[in-house]
């Protein structure tokens, strides 16, 4: 009775595996003749990385949270992550400005000095979306934007904790408001405005340097909103995914083709004092079919 189970097992397993490798085979064959999966081009320097072992995560949700009609701070959640492959240091301006002078991005707003040592700034989400397929086409590899539980993640013990710790019970709107005017007061108070060059702002447990300097990161997460019933549980959630959220030293949504956030875009609090990026080296096996049915890395 067992040989025969085993039997039917490897018999129903080769039934499906057999199909699903052409399925992939054939999936990934009409991506490179059509071009939606990255081919290997003229190389160049390959960023450098730092890799994550897998590991507990535990952070507060990003969204708008609300409750009886209250904002609230929003839930602590914690979870497994697998290991994760992302630069460094956040995508340099030679590096961005090189993909402009090949005719794969789009001029960048800012005119900061284009150095391998300082990060690149006045860039919208969709101008790192693209500078990500460039270098997906570059390397051969599939480069992408981190969502925002993997740069938090990868941030570790440097990833803010944006809960203005009023109780949730209280309906005393002043409460939050005074909480908000002086957490908004100290947040322009250290504001530093000009990109600084790379290790800056140190390292953190991983390895991570930079983050929660002066440069904010577009992540691939969609602003959502939250509804809450009595006891925080949600009730009903709506993302907007023309706007995503960048995190620094807090966290920010901004709208996907803001490039200067200091001149608008931030839905709340004080702005961003510059926008840039890193990107995640996605290795999982299925990641070129994501990369081919979305058009661009995810």
């Amino acid at each position: 009775m067992t040989f025969f189970n085993a039997a039917l097992l490897r018999n129903a397993f080769s039934s499906i595996a057999l199909p699903f490798a052409l399925v992939v085979g054939l999936t990934g064959a009409i991506g490179f003749q059509s071009g939606l999966l990255p081919t290997r081009g003229d190389g160049g320097p390959v960023p450098e990385t730092i890799s994550i072992p897998a590991g507990r995560l535990e952070y507060r949700e990003s969204g708008e949270f609300f409750r009886n009609g209250l904002a609230v701070d929003a839930p602590m959640t914690k979870t497994l992550r697998q290991p994760l492959e992302i630069m460094k240091y956040q995508v340099s301006a030679e590096s961005y400005d090189q993909c402009v002078l090949e005719g794969g991005c789009t001029r960048r707003d800012l005119p900061t000095s284009s150095r391998a040592d300082l990060p690149v700034t006045g860039v919208s989400f969709d101008d790192a979306a693209i500078y990500a397929r460039w270098l997906s086409d570059k390397t051969g590899e599939v480069w992408r934007l981190p969502s925002i539980e993997e740069l938090a993640f990868a941030a570790g013990s440097k990833y803010p904790d944006d809960a203005l710790g009023i109780d949730p019970e209280s309906k005393n709107p002043a409460l939050r408001w005074l909480a908000d005017y002086e957490r908004e007061t100290a947040r322009k108070a250290s504001r530093l405005p000009h990109p600084q060059p790379y290790g800056s702002f140190g390292e953190n447990e991983h390895g991570l340097a930079d983050f929660g300097g002066n440069i904010w990161e577009w992540t691939s997460t969609c602003l959502r909103r939250v509804m809450l019933d009595r006891y925080s549980k949600p009730i009903s959630e709506a993302e907007s995914c023309g706007i995503y959220i960048t995190a620094g030293k807090h966290s920010a949504p901004l709208s996907s083709f803001i490039r200067e956030p200091k001149g608008g875009g931030c839905s709340v609090g004080a702005p961003p004092d510059n926008v840039g990026f890193r990107l995640v080296r996605d290795r999982r096996w299925y990641a070129p079919l994501l990369f081919a049915i979305s058009g661009r890395p995810m």
